[in-house]
């Protein structure tokens, strides 16, 4: 099951910058659900965001923790993200060489 849909672009601050959340893909569990963000910060850089919300929509400051469920539900979900999607295939991209011991 996807996650609450929210307007994008939106809007966000931290102590370093400030930007917006330009793709977001979401699931529901039963605690909590669970978000993955593109942030596009003012500088044109981008980063993404593992957070999530709880069930009345409210931004939680708390560890991110995912099932096996979720994680398929946001994959999932990545389909509709092209550029979240590209962003997170660095994580599982085989490394070219290993690099070099000093």
């Amino acid at each position: 099951m996807a996650g609450k849909s929210r307007e994008l672009p939106r809007p966000f601050t931290m102590p370093w910058g400030r930007g917006e959340i330009v793709e977001e893909v979401t699931a529901v569990g039963e605690w909590h659900e669970p978000s993955i963000q593109l942030l596009r910060y003012e500088d044109g850089s981008e980063s993404i965001r593992f957070c999530h919300y709880d069930h009345r929509g409210r931004f939680q400051r708390s560890p991110l923790m995912v099932n096996r469920a979720l994680l398929t539900q946001l994959g999932r979900a990545l389909a509709s993200s092209p550029r979240l999607r590209a962003h997170l295939g660095r994580l599982l991209a085989p490394r070219t060489r290993a690099p070099k011991r000093r």
